[in-house]
This record gives C-alpha cells, sequence and structure tokens, in this order.
C-alpha cells in the first residue's frame, strides 16, 4: 500500500502542476481553452502509464469513490488513497505557486458566479459537475472492466478528461476531482475556498451515480 500511496501523491501532483499550470503559466493567451484541456488530458495520460502499473492512476477522490461503489475497492483503500490525493494536490499546487510570477493568489482554482470563467451560476456548476463526474467514472470503469481495452485505458481516459474541459472550462474551470480544487482553494484562500464545498461535493455525488450503474451490472457487459 506504500507504493500505491506514492503513487497516487505523485500522480496527483503532476495532474495538478500541469494541469493547473497550463492555465497559469501559459494562460488563454497562449495556448488557448483547447491548451488547457490537452494539458490536463495528457497529464493523465502520462501518469496512466507511468503509474498506472502501482496504484490504477486513479488521482481522483471522486474517481476511487466511484470505483468503491462499483464493488472494485474496499473503502480501507480508498481513504488511503483520498489521503494520498489531496496531499498530491497541495503539494502540486504548492509547486505551480512557487514558479507563477502571481504567486499563490491564481493558481487555477475552480469557481462558480463571480469565480467562474464564464460567469456561470451555482446551479449550472453543479449540474455540469456532477454530470461530467459521472460520465468520467463511467467512461473510466467501462474501459478498465474485464472486458476493457487494458492498453489503450489511459488513452481513452485522457481523451475523456481533455473533452470534459473542452466543454467546461468556461463554466467552472472544471473539477470533476476534488483533490484538484483542494489543493489550489487551500493556498489561494478568499472566493476558491468558499465555493470549495460546491466541487468536493458534486463530484462525489456524480462519482455515485457512475459507480451505482456499474454496481446494479447496468452496464457491466455480458459474460
Amino acid at each position: 500500500m506504500i507504493k500505491k500511496f506514492a503513487a497516487e501523491l505523485i500522480g496527483t501532483a503532476v495532474l495538478v502542476f500541469f494541469g493547473c499550470g497550463a492555465a497559469v503559466l501559459a494562460g488563454f493567451d497562449v495556448v488557448g481553452q483547447l491548451g488547457i484541456a490537452l494539458a490536463f488530458g495528457f497529464a493523465i495520460i502520462a501518469m496512466a502509464y507511468g503509474i498506472g502499473p502501482v496504484s490504477g492512476c486513479h488521482v481522483n477522490p471522486a474517481v476511487s469513490l466511484g470505483v468503491f461503489a462499483a464493488g472494485r475497492m474496499s473503502a480501507k483503500d480508498m481513504v488511503i488513497y483520498w489521503i494520498a490525493q489531496f496531499i498530491g494536490a497541495v503539494i502540486g499546487a504548492m509547486i505551480l505557486g512557487a514558479i507563477a510570477k502571481t504567486g499563490f493568489t491564481q493558481l487555477g482554482q475552480n469557481g462558480f458566479a463571480a469565480g467562474s470563467p464564464g460567469g456561470y451560476g451555482l446551479h449550472a456548476a453543479l449540474i455540469f459537475e456532477i454530470v461530467a463526474t459521472a460520465i468520467f467514472v463511467i467512461a473510466i470503469l467501462g474501459v478498465t472492466g474485464a472486458k476493457g481495452h487494458g492498453a489503450f485505458a489511459g488513452v481513452s481516459i485522457g481523451i475523456t478528461l481533455a473533452v470534459i474541459h473542452i466543454v467546461g472550462i468556461q463554466v467552472t474551470g472544471v473539477s470533476v476531482n476534488p483533490a484538484r480544487s483542494f489543493g489550489p482553494a487551500i493556498l489561494a484562500g478568499g472566493q476558491a475556498l468558499s465555493q470549495l464545498w460546491g466541487f468536493i461535493v458534486a463530484p462525489l455525488i456524480g462519482a455515485v451515480l457512475g459507480g451505482l450503474l456499474f454496481r446494479l451490472k447496468l452496464l457491466e457487459p455480458e459474460a
């Protein structure tokens, strides 16, 4: 379990550093929304093949909850993964803040209303995060299942995350990952911290919905 803990910590740190780093260090003026979306997707692909054989590369508390809800993970292991993921996210955000010219004030934090890049309100943010997380978890559980396409799992998951970002960056900056939101918000404080609850609650609800579809055998392939 120590190896899995280390893998999840490092993987989540990399996701936050590369994904949020694309938004902070390059931004819309340099790489644009598509570039930021691809940074998150490519980071997941890299980690899927880098640490996937060790921990499965969840790097996301919502994914771990979805795997648990589907009956593929114990509660004990899920909690250990969560601890590693939240710590890793803070480390990734700290590295980014130490590099960024804006310091820890701009770390690619998520938000709604005044914190939304496109000015979307709370209801839109919650709906997007729940639905997008459910879709993300469904994609992950499907491609990593017994009849999934193991060799291409990382690519499929990365593309799914990139598409989610293409669609949703203007809505919330895209979380679908409580740890990814936690790291930047804890360090940036202020509005990001006050709105953090939404980016913990909504992704976890979406994860349970996605996981239960597999637990109830509605999306499990026939034997």
